[in-house]
Parts: structure tokens; sequence; C-alpha cells
């Protein structure tokens, strides 16, 4: 048995893993799910405050307060820069906490880099333009469309959607890469159709060495458009 730490994306909540945590629990693994401050239900707390380091105690402070061990600990798109901070103060804590990092279509940060160091400089000055116009300094949700979502999925996920934090937008992550390389890591590639941004990750984790890469034929959202082969995943990453 195993106990999963599931930590969302930009724009998302702990809302986004409905139907990939009864499947683990099914198969009788403890699941806890992270609302990030500033989005989801914790959205009335969105202000030009939170950091990057905001985040990575959202998750610090779940594993703590619950007393977790053996944790497989999940990230979704930017998802993967919080679980990546998170592990590494956990581990130099005290070993025996974490068992697996798993990246789900997720940034693959190296020490000082950012979420935005691998965006084109188009995409940048859209998001900063964006966030610029927003009363509060965050960045508005994308249309749901764009994750590969169609029909009830796509109108579940827009309904859901809530503007993300943008002040760590260029925040650079401090972590010993060597501590997270001493961790089984896996990396599921999210492919049809693959989300743009996320393109120099998957280069990333082909190339560098202590990487499982699997993929699914689905979009960005995994856990929504193809929640049974992402937990089936999930499952096997914990095994």
């Amino acid at each position: 048995m195993a106990t999963f730490v599931l930590v969302h994306g930009a724009w998302h909540g702990a809302w986004c893993w409905a139907r990939v945590m009864p499947v683990l629990r099914a198969a009788r693994h403890e699941v806890f799910a992270v609302t990030l401050t500033g989005v989801g239900e914790r959205a009335h707390l969105l202000s030009r405050d939170i950091t990057l380091g905001t985040h990575v105690d959202d998750v610090v402070n779940l594993i703590a307060c619950e007393e977790l061990s053996d944790v497989v600990l999940v990230g979704h798109s930017y998802g993967g820069l919080p679980i990546t901070g998170a592990a590494d103060r956990l581990l130099a804590r005290q070993s025996g906490i974490l068992r697996h990092l798993v990246y789900i279509d997720a940034m693959v940060p190296h020490p000082g880099e950012s979420w935005s160091t691998h965006h084109a400089p188009e995409l940048v000055a859209q998001r900063l333009a964006a966030s610029a116009a927003h009363p509060q300094g965050a960045l508005p949700p994308p249309d749901a469309a764009l994750y590969g979502l169609t029909g009830a999925d796509c109108d579940w996920v827009n309904r859901r959607q809530t503007p993300h934090p943008f002040g760590l937008y260029r925040e650079p992550l401090a972590f010993d890469a060597a501590r997270l390389a001493a961790l089984p890591r896996t990396f599921i590639d999210c492919t049809s159709p693959a989300w743009p941004s996320i393109a120099p990750m998957r280069q990333r984790v082909r190339a560098e060495p202590g990487w499982r890469v699997r993929e699914i034929a689905t979009g960005h959202d995994a856990m929504v458009s193809a929640p049974g082969p992402l937990a089936r995943l999930l499952l096997e990453a914990a095994a």
C-alpha cells in the first residue's frame, strides 16, 4: 500500500482528481488531493503575495499534518514545480516519506528554473499582458477545449477553473537535484493533443538518466479525459 498525494496544475484545484481518486482508493491506497493557495475552493485567498514557496508549503504542510509516509507525490502541469520543491524539502528532513515522484505532462525543472523558463517569448508576453489586465494580477484560465476536452467534460472543467496566481511565473526554484535524483521518477506524456509548452520537458525526460516515461493518447487533462488509464499508470508507479 502507498499513499498518493495529488497536486493539480494551473487554474485547477483538488476537484480535477475526482475521477481518479476512487480508482486509487479501490486499490486500497490512501489518497489526498491538495488545492494550492489562490485557486479552486481556495480562490478567495488569491493575491499578488502568493509565491512558489507558498505552493510548496501547501504540499509540505499537508504531508506533515497528516503524518504521511511512503508517498507517491504526483504533480500535473504547473504542479511539477511545487512537488519538486516539496520533495526537496521533505527529503532534507527525513528519509522514508517519499516513495516515487510522478509528473503528469508537467514541468520538470532544473535548479534555478521557473515556470516561464522554457516558454516561447510570445507566450511569455501574452501571459504577462493577460495578468496585467487582471485586477489581482492573476492569469485567467484558457478554454478547456485547448486541453483536448469536448462536450460535457469541457464544460465541467470550464465551470471550475479559476485565475491562477501569477507573481510566481518567473520565480526560480532552488533545490538539490542530486537529492531528488535518488528517488524513482516517472513522467507521463499526454500525447493527443500534446500541450505545446510542455514540449521541452518531454525532450528533457527522454534525454536525462533516471526517468521512466509512459504515454497516454489523450490531452493535457488526462485526469478528466482518461482517468482509468492514468490511474493504472499511477498504480504502476506505486508498485
